[in-house]
């Protein structure tokens, strides 16, 4: 299968992930395409071929209204404390700041795709996450400084649509490699690794290591892309390489080329640890134990829930202290959600407390087809692995209709689409 691997030995930030994937073959018109779909104004992006220590790829750049357009600019960015840290755009327009809520409902009412919306406020979620935990507040309270900047959502989005366009390869990565020395932040001097790039890349369980090189190499933004789409980090095993692309950060470093290796590989391995096709994605699963609520309400606490926008809710019988039955109530979503359920179940169940993690997904690959069969028009929704139909699951209403229009047998409808299929 496709497999992205982001090699990380002289950090990672946002601008320079997206200068390694044009510089892998994403159309730079087709991303500007793309990313005219938010809506927001005031910015142009530029993508120009250059060279830092002899190695050649592509540089980056968010230019904001009134901002000298000087492509040699300290442009990088995105540091949420630091106005000029190794990767950090200098604003000239001021800061603007923007809280979780205001970013995901540009993103949520955006014309981009599902799945570029989903995994854009992933990424912000994990950033709202770390701040939360460091300013003690919750991640919906937590006001961006320059990642709620127009020019870090347009990283951020934009490494989205990116991958995307790549045809949304596996993507693994090395361990990632820190710089030394202190950053400017709005609490003064912090050592490197800056707060929120500690907490998030802890947060996710990333190995990170520090270099002699006297500058921050990683930025929030850069972990929290890599942590939210890096399903392993560690060395290279495996892969075939074969196209490689260099994103081109600012700073000229002392010790190493301050660019990220991205590397378009095919992977082989033994037989029976192959690598497939299918999709990846994070959950959020809640979990609380309920022994004092009564089944009319946990009945209407899933209908609820479900129309309310939750992936799946169930309950399962267990024993509780004192020998008493009880369920535990599960509620999976999406990690961008977690906050808005786990206050549903809080306000709407008897639960005095709910538990919490974050759990990777691997899915079948969907498509949606519409069979004929002598009781009409039925769709189906297929799930597919490396190119082979696994699953076929006739669309349960329309069965339903087709079968009481007839008088006859839901199985029976179901059948038919089924033998519907092609072969």
């Amino acid at each position: 299968m496709k497999t992205l691997y982001l090699d990380l030995f002289s950090g990672v930030s946002g601008d320079m992930l997206l200068g390694a994937l044009l510089d892998l073959g994403v159309e730079f018109n087709v991303l500007q395409r793309e990313l005219k779909k938010l809506s927001l104004d005031g910015y142009h992006v530029h993508a120009a071929r250059r060279q830092k220590m002899g190695i050649e790829g592509v540089k980056f750049d968010v230019h904001l209204e009134g901002e000298p357009c000087d492509h040699n600019h300290d442009h990088g960015h995105d540091h949420p404390h630091a106005p000029a840290s190794s990767h950090s755009h200098t604003h000239t327009q001021g800061t603007v700041q923007r809280d979780f809520r205001q970013i995901r409902e540009l993103i949520q009412s955006s014309t981009l795709s599902a799945w570029v919306k989903e995994r854009s406020m992933a990424v912000f979620q994990r950033i709202a996450v770390a701040e939360g935990r460091i300013h003690g507040m919750p991640p919906e309270k937590v006001h961006f400084h320059e990642v709620g900047a127009v020019d870090s959502i347009i990283d951020i989005v934009g490494a989205a649509i990116a991958l995307d366009l790549l045809g949304r390869p596996r993507v693994l990565a090395s361990g990632i490699t820190e710089g030394t020395g202190f950053v400017r932040c709005a609490h003064g001097r912090f050592p490197v690794p800056a707060p929120a790039t500690l907490e998030i890349l802890g947060g996710r369980g990333v190995p990170i290591q520090q270099c002699d090189e006297p500058h921050e190499l990683v930025t929030p933004t850069g972990a929290a892309l890599v942590a939210e789409f890096a399903v392993s980090f560690g060395p290279m095993r495996d892969l075939i390489a074969r196209r490689v692309g260099y994103g081109l950060g600012t700073r000229d470093n002392k010790t190493r080329p301050n660019v990220l290796r991205a590397v378009l590989a095919d992977t082989v391995g033994a037989e029976g640890s192959a690598d497939h096709d299918w999709d990846t994605d994070t959950v959020a699963v809640l979990e609380t134990n309920l022994d004092d609520i009564s089944g009319e309400a946990l009945g209407h606490f899933l209908e609820t829930t479900l129309a309310a926008g939750a992936l799946d809710v169930f309950h399962t019988p267990i024993q509780m202290k004192k020998q008493r039955p009880g369920v535990m109530l599960t509620v999976l979503c999406a990690a961008v959600d977690a906050d808005r359920f786990t206050v549903r179940i809080l306000k709407h169940t008897s639960a005095f407390g709910v538990r919490r993690s974050l759990l990777e997904r691997r899915k079948l690959k969907r498509e949606f087809v519409t069979v004929k069969t002598e009781f009409g028009d039925i769709p189906v929704k297929l799930g597919l692995l490396d190119g082979e139909r696994i699953q076929a699951a006739p669309e349960f209403d329309a069965c339903k209709a087709k079968a009481i229009q007839a008088g006859v047998p839901l199985r029976t409808v179901y059948d038919a689409a089924l033998r519907a299929l092609p072969t």
